[in-house]
């Protein structure tokens, strides 16, 4: 099948689209390249554009009227950021994504899946949450993501429109053959801090929040290795009549994660042991936006994907410092 992949020049949507191609389908790239770097595009059929532009969708879909699906990844993403620029994240994750899901389902392309994050959960006694679980989206960039789902659910009941949003939670490391990993010069991802710590590219790595009620005082997160990720969202469109027509409803969340809850200290431990050396820390603060954290139920993605992870939080590591030692030669910066 042929799948429209909004955002297919970034980290998560060009592993997704090389995911897609070895499952044997055609990924249709849209990125406006705001983030995204060109060469993570690499040969495949590329439309450089905004998400909003009805008219260049409408030109993708008449060179493509055989697009089965849209995978909607584009989005902007640093919680930080969002704090400080709000009107720039609803303008782009919310204003814009409604232009994009009405103009699909007029042009007969209503199927969506959409990115949405486990960031909008709540905290709750055991961090553990399914997808029935209370929500507290902490920042602007997760609460445009709650009202994306809103709008998705609302737009499911009334039109065309059918969406599965998929609540990712911490994606980490690169795809199998390091063409493609986290490319901001300096990440705001925990992993790409501490990789950048241990290879001396700053003085030391910062934990952010110590006094959180977790075991040891820092957040909790549920770390996902990006290729498995990527194999949810292959699933998802393969499946995606047969989902909808299990849960019977014109759209539904699903939760994608390991189902393992992992303290920022447990995540150190774990780069020291893979890395074999130690990793300079500090402590500070919580950042503006940060929440304690939450790890995933996965049984809905079990029993209606047919997905789990595979792949250990090591061996994401592991990716994500072997991508680092290649990415300046795929780059052209370190």
């Amino acid at each position: 099948m042929k799948v429209l992949v909004t955002g297919g020049a970034g980290y998560l949507g060009s592993t997704t689209a090389k995911a897609l191609e070895e499952a044997g389908h055609t990924p249709v790239i849209l990125d406006s390249l705001l983030t995204g770097p060109r060469v993570f595009v690499k040969d495949r059929i590329f439309y450089e554009g905004d998400i909003a532009d009805r008219g260049l969708l409408a030109r993708i879909v008449e060179e493509h009227p055989d697009l089965d699906c849209t995978i909607h990844m584009a989005a902007r993403i640093v919680v930080p950021e969002s704090v400080e620029l709000p009107y720039e994240y609803y303008r782009d994750n919310v204003t814009k994504s409604l232009e994009l899901f009405d103009q699909l389902v007029k042009l007969g392309k209503p199927r969506v899946l959409f990115s949405s994050s486990a960031s909008l959960y709540a905290t709750v006694d055991d961090f553990e949450v399914d997808e029935n679980a209370p929500l507290d989206p902490p920042s602007p960039y997760a609460r445009t993501k709650r009202v994306m789902e809103m709008a998705l659910t609302d737009m499911a009941a009334a039109t065309d429109l059918r969406a599965i949003m998929l609540r990712y939670f911490n994606p980490i490391g690169s795809d199998p053959d390091l063409e493609s990993g986290i490319y901001a010069r300096e990440p705001s991802h925990v992993l790409g801090q501490l990789v950048m710590a241990a290879m001396g590219q700053k003085d030391a790595f910062t934990i952010t929040g110590t006094e959180h009620p977790t075991r040891d005082g820092t957040g909790i997160r549920d770390y996902i290795h990006v290729w498995d990720l990527a194999q949810a969202h292959v699933q998802a469109v393969e499946r995606f009549d047969d989902v909808l027509a299990t849960v019977d409803a014109p759209s539904t969340v699903i939760n994608v994660g390991t189902g393992a809850g992992v303290t920022v200290r447990e995540l150190v431990a774990a780069f020291e042991k893979v890395f074999a050396r130690p990793v300079p820390l500090r402590e500070a603060p919580p950042r503006p936006g940060d929440a304690v954290g939450a790890f995933a139920n996965v049984d809905k993605a079990r029993e209606v994907l047919g997905w789990t992870s595979s792949l250990s939080m090591e061996d994401a590591i592991a990716s994500a410092l072997a991508w680092s030692a290649k990415r300046e030669s795929v780059l052209g910066y370190p």
